[in-house]
């Protein structure tokens, strides 16, 4: 997926006296082309002014304006989806059309997952029904479970499609795991011409609707600035937990075997959202030293991430892993090598880290801290 935006980039601001921040850009533009000086000084006192008050509106309006692109890519992508979708059996369909239908699924899934963070605490309701696994949605079920998996009711979302849509290729121990469940079935595709037309027209126009309404609903003037930032400073504590449920093939995205996209995309999305915040974090004097930590850690992350783009999938879990004492020669392993760089990245309690170090922001901002 292209992760270009039309959000124009927050510069790192530099510190003038008065306490707020200033763009480089603006500063070396002016002196270069040597500006009188009166107008430098009237420029600089314009960047140094602004209140929290204002800081806040500008980023919700960049907020606004960055994640809306994502969220046009995932109505699109919904759209896509159910139009590939056949309306007969699909022991009969041609294996593009498969093709076709699981890019479209991995194309909202990445979208999604560059603002999953922004956007899960302020559509709570739609997170649920666009993003919760398989095992969340069984437990408001019952012994019964969800007695027809084509339909807009019981387990839907961008999950139940996964389930569908890669039903020949899910793997043995995901299988295995999940069929302990109260409530579980197999995953299948839809095996008579009811069955499909029910996927069509039944659980994708439901993805189809909530992903719109989710779009529709996102107006400027109701974005909860500290929610998003939260909403951020939870995403990294919680890549923790999306490596640690591999070890018991209950990993995010397990069907399409993508957790590692996943988490690209979750890095690019905090990265990307993180920087809209900066020039008013960087407004707080204390808070250098905290940024500097988080946009090192972050970029250091994404590169921990990136030696994985080979596969979309997580490393494979050595025989005998054990997250609360994993052995020398388990941490040597691929996985053990990312499980280390991620939970050194991420531990809420260890100084230096992104979720440590933005909660020490969240304070100087004014929002509570993320807590286990």
């Amino acid at each position: 997926m292209d992760f270009n935006t039309t959000v124009k980039s927050v510069r790192r601001p530099v510190r003038w006296p008065g306490g707020h921040g200033c763009d480089h850009g603006l500063r070396g533009t002016l002196l270069r082309h040597s500006f009188p000086f009166l107008a430098i000084v009237a420029s600089f006192a314009a960047c140094a002014g602004k209140s929290d008050a204002e800081f806040q509106t500008e980023i919700a309006s960049q907020i606004h304006q960055s994640i809306g692109v994502d969220l046009g890519d995932m109505v699109r992508a919904a759209h896509d989806l159910q139009s590939a979708a056949p309306s007969h059996a699909w022991d009969k369909v041609d294996p593009i059309a498969i093709s076709q239908m699981r890019d479209a699924w991995k194309r909202m899934r990445s979208a999604w997952e560059n603002i999953e963070g922004a956007m899960s605490p302020m559509f709570p309701a739609l997170n649920i029904a666009l993003d919760a696994r398989y095992e969340d949605l069984l437990l408001g079920l019952g012994e019964n479970g969800d007695q027809n998996p084509f339909d807009g009711r019981g387990v839907i979302g961008m999950h139940a499609v996964e389930r569908i849509l890669f039903a020949q290729s899910v793997r043995p121990e995901v299988i295995a795991r999940e069929s302990i469940l109260p409530g579980y079935r197999p995953p299948v595709y839809p095996s008579t011409d009811d069955e499909a037309i029910a996927f069509k027209t039944e659980l994708l126009q439901r993805l189809v609707e909530d992903a719109t309404t989710m779009e529709t609903d996102w107006r400027p003037n109701d974005i909860d600035v500290g929610a998003a930032y939260l909403g951020l400073v939870d995403l990294m504590r919680e890549q923790q937990k999306k490596v640690n449920l591999a070890v018991t093939s209950e990993e995010e995205s397990r069907y399409a075997n993508i957790t590692m996209l996943d988490m690209r995309n979750n890095i690019t999305g905090t990265q990307r959202s993180y920087e809209l915040f900066r020039e008013w974090i960087l407004s707080k004097a204390a808070a250098e030293s905290s940024d500097q930590q988080i946009v090192t850690r972050l970029d250091d992350l994404g590169k921990t991430y990136e030696a994985y783009r080979k596969g979309d999938s997580l490393p494979d879990v050595p025989e005998g892993w054990s997250s609360a004492n994993p052995s020398p020669a388990s941490l040597s392993t691929p996985f053990g090598i990312l499980w280390q760089q991620i939970r050194e990245s991420v531990d809420p309690a260890s100084h230096g880290s992104v979720v440590f170090e933005m909660n020490q922001i969240a304070a100087l901002l004014g929002f509570p801290e993320v807590i286990e």
